[in-house]
């Protein structure tokens, strides 16, 4: 029955500090949301954009080498 009497008390802390927490605006969240959505977008185009370029030039070094006749 320990346990319970703790997992009781774990219960009743986490909902006062859960009270204490500021929490964000709707806004604020969709501001930050849209901020890290065109974020990740830009990142993962600069990403597909590197490898792109680096399968490029590993095709022309092999086609120099004959690797791949």
């Amino acid at each position: 029955m320990k346990w319970w009497n703790r997992l009781r008390t774990f219960i009743q802390e986490v909902t006062v500090e859960t009270k204490k927490v500021t929490w964000p605006s709707k806004e604020e969240v969709l501001s930050t949301t849209t901020v890290v959505v065109i974020a990740s977008f830009i990142f993962g185009l600069y990403l597909f954009f590197c490898d792109l370029i680096f399968l490029v030039l590993r095709d022309k070094i092999f086609q120099l080498f004959g690797v791949f006749s």
